[in-house]
């Protein structure tokens, strides 16, 4: 008996399922018997129960506490706003000297452009400026609220175009390849109001990505506007343009004017909602179909008699 008791405790059965089968069938039952009355009684290894319930354990990331359960990593949720919206690359150069009237330099003006796009949600946020603007500012060179430089650097969203002096004559690379590059690499946004005509004449899969992925803005009053409308009047919405998934609108038809007095049956621009399960065909076109029906039929049957 215990021998058996052991057995079955080993494969996960409870001790008061196994006395009872016991009891039942007594204690010189085969085990291959009370296997199959155990499982005829619906019980359960307890290892089997477990996988059932479930976990209770929540994974961590490694080298971190427990996160609250309302908190959720990066990448995580598939339906999750930010993956849904494009990388924004912003020319620096381009968006400080318009905020400074093409005068100065302001670096407040990259500021609310990241601000902008922060607000909506946006997580892959780029500003090129040359290295040579971390220099201090000269007459002919102005720059306002230079520290905001080092504070967009620090949290990694500034990156500075390299720029080197040889023999007294500053060597600056070409910081608009740099933003259509990456632009295009990460299937983003360009935030400028250049057109890198250059750049289109140099690569035509860059010409069709600036075409297509350029968008402009404009500052009022301290506020960086960009267009409701992107690509124009019949292109898509500045949210569709800024995301992945744009969301299409339904089509709202206009009712016909003259009702069911309309003539122009298919050809009508307009819509006839009592023409949903009908062939819209003109007045006229519906004449000829009705007439040739019953002269059809005439013929069917003048060829029934004629044949033997």
């Amino acid at each position: 008996h215990q021998s058996k008791m052991d057995f079955f405790c080993k494969l996960g059965y409870s001790k008061q399922d196994i006395c009872k089968v016991l009891e039942n069938l007594g204690q010189e039952a085969l085990e291959d018997d009370v296997l199959k009355e155990l499982i005829r009684m619906g019980s359960k290894p307890q290892a089997l129960e477990n996988q059932a319930q479930p976990s209770q354990l929540k994974l961590v990331a490694r080298g971190s506490c427990s996160t609250p359960p309302g908190l959720k990593w990066l990448g995580e949720d598939e339906n999750d706003s930010s993956s849904s919206l494009r990388p924004i690359v912003i020319d620096g150069s381009n968006v400080a000297m318009s905020h400074g009237n093409k005068e100065v330099f302001s670096c407040w003006g990259i500021q609310l452009a990241v601000d902008w796009f922060r607000e909506r949600g946006h997580t892959y946020i780029k500003v090129f400026v040359p290295l040579w603007r971390k220099e201090p500012p000269r007459q002919d060179n102005p720059i306002a609220d230079q520290h905001i430089l080092e504070e967009l650097e620090k949290q990694s969203v500034l990156v500075y175009t390299p720029s080197r002096k040889v023999k007294g004559k500053r060597v600056v690379c070409y910081d608009d390849r740099y933003i259509v590059k990456v632009a295009y690499e990460k299937d983003g946004v360009i935030v400028s109001n250049d057109h890198y005509r250059d750049l289109q004449n140099e690569n035509p899969e860059w010409k069709w990505f600036i075409e297509q992925r350029l968008l402009m803005y404009s500052f009022v009053s301290n506020r960086f506007m960009p267009p409701d409308d992107p690509l124009g009047r019949h292109g898509p919405t500045l949210s569709n343009f800024l995301s992945k998934k744009p969301v299409l609108p339904e089509k709202k038809w206009q009712p016909c004017p003259y009702g069911k007095k309309c003539t122009y049956g298919n050809k009508c621009k307009f819509y006839h909602p009592e023409r949903q399960h009908q062939a819209q065909l003109s007045v006229a076109d519906e004449l000829r179909a009705k007439r040739k029906v019953p002269l059809a039929l005439g013929k069917a049957e003048e060829r029934c008699q004629c044949s033997p």
